[in-house]
């Protein structure tokens, strides 16, 4: 009988399905993708990653669509996610307000049981297998 998930590793095992998913829905054909806040071009798998404009100790917003990007490494890490520059963003992908809107549901508290992050994750990994 396997042992069960600690909420720890559950919350680790979401977040990497998570992340691909971000990266590879927006993949070209070759695998490439864009950096949403500075433009830059690279492999999914090769310095890009799954940007959050509100951080991710918010779990009201961690996995919610409109709070992430694919950013590249410099953008994410080393320039602190570019959240004025990702802000300015989704409010031309998706309306003005959102950012401001992602500010205040990201105060909101949220509590996920394990079963509700279990179904998230298996229905994140049905969304990476079909593309």
């Amino acid at each position: 009988m396997p042992s069960k998930l600690s909420r720890s590793k559950i919350v680790k095992k979401l977040d990497a399905i998570f992340s691909q998913y971000i990266r590879l829905k927006d993949a070209d054909h070759k695998g490439d993708v864009t950096c949403f806040t500075c433009g830059k071009v690279s492999h999914y798998k090769v310095g890009m990653q799954c940007g959050h404009f509100q951080s991710r100790k918010h779990y009201a917003t961690r996995w919610l669509l409109k709070n992430v990007a694919v950013q590249c490494v410099g953008c994410n890490m080393f320039k602190a996610g570019e959240q004025y520059i990702f802000s300015k963003k989704l409010d031309e992908k998706y309306g003005n307000g959102t950012a401001e809107e992602l500010y205040i549901k990201s105060k909101e508290t949220v509590k996920y049981s394990n079963d509700e992050l279990l179904d998230m994750i298996k229905h994140y990994k049905d969304l990476v297998d079909s593309i």
